[in-house]
């Protein structure tokens, strides 16, 4: 018998006999849930200690939060200023100012949280996260936080500025 270049013999796979091939693997059992919820369980005490800090630490009190580098140097807002500020507003709860220091973060807080929602419930059902955007998603995204910081930095974006 001659081998060929992909390892295989006339008909026949080296190392696997007649009954491997037929027989159908049985699927691994399921991980128990407080397995499956241990990521997410870890990215929520993360963001709540995030929150919990910055609820407890004013943004508006000078000396605990760097200024933005851009801002310093520039002048201008970038997506993410106000977002100390908007985050402590939000905590507090008050929203109006949670949007007007930064729009983009007070409409996000809550869409996050439903994504998350959506992992948790998808993780204790034993389903595995599914998280695939197209790029046209990926891509409006992008436009979004593009035209969010053009507009908060022209005159008329006033309403915008942190």
């Amino acid at each position: 018998m001659h081998g060929t270049r992909t390892g295989r013999v006339r008909g026949r796979m080296r190392g696997v006999n007649a009954d491997s091939r037929t027989t159908p693997l049985s699927p691994a059992p399921p991980a128990p849930v407080w397995t499956r919820l241990a990521v997410p369980a870890g990215l929520l005490a993360a963001v709540a200690g995030a929150f919990a800090y910055v609820g407890t630490v004013d943004p508006d009190e000078p000396g605990h939060y760097p200024v933005c580098p851009l801002y310093r140097l520039t002048g201008l807002y970038c997506p993410g200023c106000g977002g100390l500020r908007g985050a402590h507003a939000f905590v507090h709860g008050d929203f109006l100012t949670a949007l007007h220091d930064n729009a983009l973060g007070a409409v996000a807080y809550p869409l996050l949280a439903v994504l998350w929602t959506a992992w948790v419930v998808r993780a204790v059902r034993g389903r595995p996260p599914r998280m695939d955007p197209r790029p046209a998603h990926l891509w409006a995204v992008g436009a979004l936080l593009l035209v969010f910081t053009v507009v908060r930095n022209l005159p008329f974006g006033g309403w915008l500025h942190p």
